[in-house]
């Protein structure tokens, strides 16, 4: 008997598909809002497919489950489904899930995460767990399951920055100092966090993982910066890049400070004329309003500029 509600919330009903002369002896053929099995998309047939092997008469005797990459072929909304599936109906027993996803590690919660690594000073395998992580930072990410978590977990090192002009910047600082070559290329991740720096790195210090944070000190580098990541001071692998100058509080007043004797070439990039923006002040304004697009053409130059010394700290 099909219990339509534990596979799929569509019409579920079976049919013989009589697209050849002896189809009816053998075909019989599931049907999803009147649309055949076989052609409603590779995600929902995963959905079903997951949902029916876990429903198995053996599955349901099992004590232990074990799932490979669920998030293969699915939405976020249809592993989201699957995923609070999983948990609300087979609380009882012991489910191991491999995954690449980020989304599928912090709905499922980090504090279960086993991380397998290889170690770089004895060059055995070594697992990482986070059964003690902070029950806030655990919380936040399987709330808010968008963040890349993996990509922290598992590059070789990572820079965290604020938001996308930031991240564009960096990446360009570096190149620029690496003969073109991006961040991603020697396996350094350069991850945009928004305001979460602290939450990635209370799961950085668990592992050691090499990060270094590129921020703003908004104005307020005491309590912004030198307070605000006083608890992760004696951490050998968590460095903190920002500049102490409470006079240039973000980005854009970095970068026209540091090339304060080149305007020129400043304004060419982000193509503007010097009668309307003549000075510091007027180009730091434009470029406060325009963000991305002036890091977008920032990335996209082939001219030199000068970077700020903090993100070239960073970089180093």
């Amino acid at each position: 008997m099909i219990k339509q509600h534990e596979i799929s919330s569509k019409k579920v009903e079976l049919s013989i598909d009589l697209s050849t002369k002896s189809a009816w002896e053998t075909s019989l053929v599931t049907y999803l809002d009147d649309i055949q099995f076989n052609f409603i998309g590779r995600g929902e047939q995963c959905l079903i497919k997951t949902k029916l092997a876990l429903s198995h008469k053996r599955s349901l005797e099992a004590n232990i489950l074990l799932l490979e990459e669920p998030e293969n072929h699915l939405s976020h909304s249809k592993l989201n489904k699957l995923i609070n599936h999983i948990k609300d109906n087979h609380e009882e027993k012991q489910i191991i899930v491999s995954t690449h996803s980020s989304f599928v590690a912090n709905k499922l919660g980090l504090q279960s995460l086993i991380l397998l690594n290889i170690d770089e000073t004895t060059k055995k395998r070594k697992e990482f767990r986070f059964t003690d992580l902070h029950e806030d930072t655990q919380k936040h990410f399987e709330k808010l399951p968008g963040y890349d978590t993996l990509r922290l977990l598992l590059c070789r090192k990572a820079i965290l920055v604020e938001g996308d002009s930031d991240e564009l910047v960096v990446q360009k600082a570096y190149m620029s100092q690496n003969d073109g070559k991006i961040p991603i290329e020697d396996e350094i991740d350069v991850i945009s966090v928004s305001l979460t720096f602290k939450r990635f790195l209370d799961i950085a210090r668990k592992i050691n993982q090499p990060v270094i944070v590129v921020t703003d000190n908004d104005g307020d580098f005491k309590n912004n910066v030198t307070n605000k990541y006083e608890p992760y001071k004696n951490c050998k692998t968590i460095k903190i890049c920002a500049d102490s100058n409470d006079d240039l509080p973000t980005l854009e007043p970095q970068i026209v400070e540091a090339n304060k004797d080149q305007l020129h070439i400043l304004r060419e990039i982000l193509k503007i004329k010097e009668r309307e923006y003549p000075d510091k002040e007027s180009i730091c304004k434009y470029m406060k309003i325009h963000k991305t697009d002036c890091a977008l053409k920032i990335f996209d130059t082939d001219k030199d500029i000068k970077y700020p010394q903090y993100i070239l700290d960073a970089i180093t």
